[in-house]
């Protein structure tokens, strides 16, 4: 990077930092909000899967809720590596809220995040049996692949590094979602409980990509922190969500 050349312009350019001491105040701002909505969503997506290992049928679907609890709690650590390197008191940000709280079922999507808590909407909702599990676990799997594509691009080089890192472990847990929702088909799971299952967790699951004409969306684009705007994720996600319900043969 040139001497004289500002940083917003530098990024703007397609520049990358990787250290906190160069990153301006909006910049950092940015990052930090970004990482928290990431911390967040995985340790309350940790504690989500827990409470489903349980209602699991067999052995091997214990052991892949259990790996996928296990790998989203890990996750959020990584993320809280770097966000210690902005100053953020780690172990005090782990202890900051009941992760596992949930709203009651019946509830109405959040309009605002719930104080300082910047989880996704999606995940302050129950799982209530086994079938909700595996369905939601499709759905979130693959908005998951699809933000992280993003993400695994951000102008911080240090946590794009993560996110790349990251990426093939979340797809993991994508496709033991859709394993785990093939067998239910195979079985001659009540496709209606599917159904209203898909029903339930699909616009909640869409919520989490955000306004789709943000007007935050420009400025982020600028800091090299987006690099495609809420509604071309959500399309994304649309047709690998339509396509995989088709293959199983169910309506999307």
């Amino acid at each position: 990077m040139s001497d004289t050349m500002k940083i917003e312009e530098y990024l703007e350019q397609g520049g990358v930092l990787s250290s906190p001491e160069n990153a301006p105040a909006r910049y950092r701002g940015e990052l930090m909000r970004m990482m928290s909505s990431f911390v967040d969503s995985e340790l309350a997506a940790s504690a989500g899967f827990a409470s489903s290992i349980n209602y699991s049928p067999n052995i091997q679907a214990r052991i892949a809720a259990s790996r996928i609890t296990l790998e989203k709690a890990d996750h959020a650590q990584r993320v809280l590596e770097i966000m210690r390197s902005f100053g953020t008191d780690v172990e005090r940000y782990e202890q900051q809220h009941d992760w596992a709280a949930r709203l009651p079922r019946d509830s109405a999507l959040p309009t605002a995040r719930q104080g300082s808590d910047m989880r996704l909407s999606v995940f302050y909702f129950p799982l209530i049996n086994w079938v909700d599990a595996v369905v939601m676990n499709v759905l979130q799997g693959l908005a998951a692949e699809v933000q992280l594509e993003s993400l695994s691009k951000v102008s911080y080089g240090p946590l794009a590094e993560v996110f790349r890192d990251i990426a093939p472990r979340e797809q993991r847990h994508a496709e033991l979602g859709q394993e785990g929702l093939a067998v239910l088909v195979k079985a001659g799971q009540d496709t209606q409980q599917i159904k209203e299952s898909l029903a339930y967790w699909r616009p909640r699951v869409a919520a989490g990509f955000g306004q789709q004409d943000s007007a935050r969306y420009p400025m982020l684009c600028r800091l090299g922190l987006r690099h495609d705007s809420n509604s071309d994720q959500l399309q994304r996600w649309e047709t690998r969500v339509n396509d995989h319900l088709q293959a199983l043969g169910l309506t999307a």
